[in-house]
């Protein structure tokens, strides 16, 4: 029986890792599309680059995308790939809607063009709710995005129903809220705090400079949420579903967490900044992931502050590592 093949867009990044680690156990053959660049960020694969295929691939060209496609014939593909740092869409919004809107429809038409049996998965994000109108958010909940991300999310999120409906693709969109790893970029906020606690706690630093303590997020972990896409694909009719725990912390609490976790007052450290607040605040995000209990199975398996306290502990390990080194 020939393993099916998966393709992942954005594999270096910590979902992609985590999925392609994941499709690998259950027997995939795996490709992953990267950007052409003069250096090779592999730090996240490295420990499977030699199982997976990496080919070149841009989301802003859809030539490549169409080659990519027709060279691996894949069975399912994972969009994975944006600009996917809410700050930077504000700075950058034009580029912002050309990888996470934009981008998205030329993969779908790839898909068309090239296989229309493929399977597809795309990553839409709670930041789509914005403001929200209830609480907690399920499939059914409007969206009120309030970055140029989440206006760029909502636009991948409805060309993927739109080409579902036209053009009977098996397109489904995962509704992911906040997951955390200790895979993920420095410049996003939970592992900003967990290294500060880390460098602290060593003498590196002093104080870590954050915005709004009292946002709060559901947060879950990276690894238990690439599980709900993969299931996703295998289910007999494409639907969305909205991926969460269900339980909100504020980011002070994760400061809490993170900081208590090496016993250092965190009041000591943590300095709010202005700077570091939105343009217009996205204040609470809360899944109602009950669909995904049903249809998929699917439950979180870490808590939060188990989460935060696993990041700390290797961002602490990293730091060791780069002393001895």
């Amino acid at each position: 029986m020939t393993a099916r093949r998966a393709f992942i867009t954005g594999i270096t990044g910590q979902d992609g890792s985590y999925l392609a680690e994941l499709l690998l156990q259950k027997g995939y053959e795996v490709v992953g599309m990267v950007r052409r660049s003069s250096s090779e960020p592999y730090e996240r694969i490295e420990q499977i680059r030699d199982r997976i295929r990496i080919c070149q691939g841009d989301l802003l060209d859809s030539v490549s995308l169409i080659r990519a496609l027709e060279e691996h014939r894949p069975h399912e593909v994972y969009n994975l790939a944006a600009q996917s740092f809410v700050p930077t869409s504000w700075s950058q919004p034009l580029l912002t809607g050309e990888f996470t809107g934009l981008g998205v429809t030329r993969l779908l038409e790839a898909i068309r063009q090239v296989d229309p049996s493929i399977r597809f998965y795309q990553a839409s994000s709670s930041e789509m709710f914005g403001q929200c109108r209830e609480s907690p958010q399920n499939e059914s909940t409007p969206f009120h995005p309030r970055s140029p991300y989440g206006v760029a999310k909502v636009y991948g999120h409805w060309i993927t129903v739109n080409y579902r409906e036209s053009y009977g693709l098996f397109a489904a969109s995962g509704i992911l809220f906040n997951h955390e790893s200790q895979r993920r970029g420095l410049e996003f906020v939970s592992r900003k705090i967990t290294h500060a606690a880390a460098a602290i706690h060593q003498g590196r630093a002093k104080e870590v400079r954050l915005g709004n303590l009292e946002a709060r997020r559901d947060w879950g972990y990276a690894g238990d949420y690439v599980e709900a896409m993969r299931r996703m694909l295998q289910q007999e009719t494409p639907r969305d579903y909205v991926i969460g725990t269900g339980v909100m912390h504020s980011v002070r609490e994760m400061v809490e967490v993170a900081f208590g976790h090496l016993g250092l007052d965190w009041k000591r450290h943590v300095v709010v900044d202005p700077a570091f607040r939105r343009p217009a605040e996205v204040e609470h995000l809360c899944a109602d992931a009950r669909r995904a209990r049903e249809d998929l199975g699917w439950r979180p398996e870490v808590d939060f502050a188990t989460l935060v306290r696993q990041m700390v502990d290797a961002d602490v390990e990293r730091l060791t590592r780069t002393s001895r080194a």
